[in-house]
This record gives structure tokens, C-alpha cells and sequence, in this order.
């Protein structure tokens, strides 16, 4: 389940892209033919987590294991989508949401061919409500001011809480080794974001306070989880 490049600001209502001259098509479908590919390649990436659990060592297993896992891949495809000229705000909530659930439903179906009984049913409501959410933070970090922390933040928070998760309830099973790398993964994002697209007092601190308590309500949510079934 991974560098960015800074893009112009994009109004999330209408297209920033250039006149064109007369008797030059547009290509409007182009954002649906990303969309696409963003749903295929989640059931299939969804599907070789699976696989994934055969032969990852064991410092990377949880990778195949682990909410970030999923929510890293769908961040991932949600943000390459997002650079369509053409994309809009609620595609990437919907691709978040449709994606996470896809990846699910890819893993259930390898699970199966492996001879494996998985159900999908609680990550499956965990994507609807929480891919969403996933989908505008990445769609976001292409963006700058309060909607690039607010995304910062998200998807800092999601990495830092479970690194916090990894490390203070299942170390003991699956090793520090994940924990730390994704926790590190994340606040280079949030400080990678901070030297590049995040200036201004407000912005600085939604990206960190905003951090910090996606984190902590990651922790509390993820052992809530954890006692079902």
C-alpha cells in the first residue's frame, strides 16, 4: 500500500483550465476514465493485500493488516485522480468512499480464492463513512491554505493515531517495526506540508493541532473496534 509536486490552485466549482480556440474538442470524460482506473486498481490492490500476507516479512505484515494500509492506497489513488483538470471535491468523496469499499471487497474475494472466510461487512461501513473523509483530505493536499491543512491533517492524524495504536496495543505481536515507519511516513507528510504549501499562523495550526486530535480520536475509535465480536 507510496512525491508531490505543487499545482496551481483549482477553484472547486469550475475548471481553471484555459480557453481553448474554436474547433478544439475537450475532453470531459477524462476525470470518469481516472475514476475508473482509481476503482479497478482498488479492487485489485485490495485483492494482492491478501496475497500480501503470504509472503510480506514480518517487520511489513501489517501493512496487508492495517487500516493506514488501505487508507494509504486510497489516499494514493484519490490524489493522482485529483489532478484531472476536471475533478471536483465530492468525486474524491465518493472515489474515497467507493474505493476503500472496493478494496475490501477485492480482498474478501482473494481471501476466498485462498480458501480463506473473510467478512467484509465492518470495514466495508468503516469505508462508507471514514473513505469519504480520506478522499477530500487527499483531493485537498493539492490545494493550499485552510483546505491543504485540513487534508494535512487527516491523513497526518490517521498515520500518527495508528502508529500510537500499533505501538501501545498489538507490539507485542506484530513487532515495532511498521508502527514507527508509519508513524514517520506521516509527519513527513505533515512537515513536508508545512515547508511547502501550508504558510500563515491559521493554517500551521489546524495542520498540527488538527494532527493531534485526529490522532487521538484514531487511538479511541480503532480500540472501540477492537472489543466488537
Amino acid at each position: 500500500m507510496p512525491e508531490t509536486t505543487s499545482l496551481p490552485d483549482r477553484a472547486d466549482d469550475r475548471s481553471s483550465a484555459p480557453n481553448r480556440p474554436a474547433g478544439v474538442t475537450t475532453s470531459p470524460g477524462r476525470p470518469w476514465r481516472r475514476a475508473a482506473v482509481v476503482l479497478v486498481a482498488s479492487f485489485v490492490l485490495g485483492g494482492l493485500t491478501s496475497y500480501a500476507q503470504g509472503f510480506l516479512p514480518g517487520a511489513a505484515a501489517p501493512f496487508a493488516n492495517s487500516a493506514s494500509g488501505w487508507t494509504l492506497l486510497t489516499a494514493l489513488l484519490v490524489a493522482w485522480y485529483a489532478r484531472a483538470p476536471r475533478a471536483r471535491t465530492w468525486h474524491a468523496a465518493v472515489l474515497g468512499a467507493t474505493s476503500f469499499v472496493l478494496l475490501t471487497l477485492g480482498y474478501t474475494v482473494a481471501a476466498d480464492v485462498r480458501g480463506f472466510f473473510y467478512d467484509p461487512t465492518m470495514f466495508g461501513v468503516v469505508g462508507l463513512v471514514v473513505g469519504p473523509f480520506v478522499g477530500v483530505a487527499a483531493a485537498w493536499l493539492w490545494r493550499a491554505g485552510v483546505h491543504a491543512a485540513l487534508g494535512t491533517a487527516a491523513l497526518a492524524g490517521i498515520g500518527v493515531g495508528e502508529s500510537v495504536y500499533g505501538l501501545t496495543t498489538v507490539v507485542e505481536t506484530t513487532g515495532a517495526t511498521y508502527w514507527v515507519v508509519i508513524g514517520v511516513v506521516a509527519l513527513i507528510l505533515l512537515v513536508g506540508m508545512l515547508a511547502r504549501r501550508l504558510r500563515g499562523a491559521l493554517t500551521v495550526a489546524i495542520a498540527v493541532a488538527g494532527t493531534a486530535v485526529v490522532a487521538a480520536a484514531f487511538v479511541v475509535a480503532y480500540r472501540a473496534l477492537g472489543t466488537i465480536g
